[in-house]
């Protein structure tokens, strides 16, 4: 939040969302945003995947979306256990679909233009730390997407 704040002034006075401790996005508000933007921003628990309908998503299309940053795969004690009845219902199948690499390829095929997502779980704290350098250098300093993933691999 203290992020979001910091960076409001720039370039994101029609940012548009939900606060997830606030509420959890209905499906309707997922597609809707998903398909308004011209970039998204996923910070978040678990999977992304795991909070959409993967059969919904497929069938999108998400063309004027040129940017979308996934800060997801963070695990605590709940969201293990939400996630874990989740997955009970999905197949071995869906749940492969759900990991990084799929959901970059599922995304591109719906229209995304370009891609920014973690391979492997992390920390809250540090996908703060890797917010907050996406947001300086692509908002305060006006590098583009490809010199900001470069200090993020620094």
């Amino acid at each position: 939040k203290e992020i979001l704040e910091k960076y409001h002034d720039l370039f994101t006075l029609q940012w548009e969302g939900v606060i997830g401790n606030v509420r959890a996005p209905s499906q309707a508000e997922w597609e809707q945003l998903l398909t308004n933007c011209s970039a998204f921003l996923f910070y978040g628990m678990e999977r992304f995947l795991s909070h959409i309908l993967l059969n919904r998503l497929v069938a999108m299309n998400i063309p004027k979306c040129h940017l979308m940053i996934l800060l997801d795969l963070v695990r605590s004690k709940q969201s293990y256990q939400r996630i874990k009845s989740s997955d009970i219902h999905k197949s071995c199948l869906h749940i492969a679909l759900e990991g990084p690499t799929e959901t970059a390829m599922l995304l591109s095929l719906t229209g995304v233009r370009s891609i920014v997502a973690n391979q492997w779980y992390t920390t809250l704290q540090e996908n703060a730390e890797r917010l907050e350098i996406l947001c300086k250098n692509l908002l305060s300093n006006g590098k583009t997407t490809g010199q900001t993933v470069h200090i993020l691999q620094r």
